[in-house]
């Protein structure tokens, strides 16, 4: 049964319902493969979301990141070989752009590992999402992600403040599939068929918003 964290972005640390059932379904800690979504950028990228990890106590022995200085067969092979997938927050399309230059996106989807992204990432990790000039994008257009499960996530937006812009910029996509929006200190898991909701998530499905009850 495949396993997959949509994050939004964390204050501190992860809340401790988050950090009881990831200790749960990460069994396997042999390696976290982290993905950059700025692979030019080398200094203390994925520091942040590895800090998460740590302070919940769930370590690995083998800690990787994959941007442009680990060459693509190279970070084929660490992706094949994961026990946990995280694609990092930062640049949407720089991501998408390097997933698809090195080739990565079939591999994570057909892997067995417990697949986590937070902001950026979660969203690469929808099967479309939207790039909106309204949410600070530099155009708008909808664009396909890695399709992990039939989904679109927004993650890491003042949703709050915001319902009627992201309803009206959502509504198209949202009578094609859901869309999970969330903003700061929550998560989506898929397991299987099954989602579960951690603090303030919004379904958005045939353009009605509605606020989703947390689950776990």
């Amino acid at each position: 049964m495949k396993t997959h964290y949509y994050l939004g972005w964390f204050s501190n640390f992860f809340p401790e319902n988050l950090g009881r059932v990831l200790q749960e379904d990460i069994t396997d800690r042999k390696s976290l493969v982290m993905i950059s979504s700025n692979p030019f950028f080398y200094e203390n990228d994925g520091a942040t979301e590895r800090s998460w990890l740590d302070q919940a106590g769930i370590m690995f022995d083998e800690y990787h990141l994959i941007n442009y200085r680990v060459q693509k067969e190279d970070a084929q092979t660490l992706i094949q070989n994961a026990s946990v997938i995280f694609l990092l927050g930062g640049s949407i399309l720089k991501q998408k752009d390097f997933l698809m230059e090195y080739e990565l996106s079939d591999l994570i989807k057909k892997s067995r590992a417990v697949v986590m992204g937070a902001s950026a990432g979660a969203i690469n990790m929808s099967a479309k999402w939207l790039c909106s000039k309204n949410f600070g994008d530099e155009t708008s257009s909808v664009y396909d992600g890695i399709g992990l499960d039939d989904i679109s996530v927004l993650s890491h937006f003042d949703l709050e403040n915001n319902i009627a812009l992201v309803q009206s910029e959502l509504s198209p996509l949202s009578e094609e599939m859901n869309i999970y929006a969330s903003n700061k200190d929550c998560a989506v898991r898929t397991k299987g068929d099954k989602i579960d909701i951690i603090g303030n998530v919004y379904l958005i499905s045939r353009s009605k918003i509605q606020k989703l009850d947390e689950t776990l």
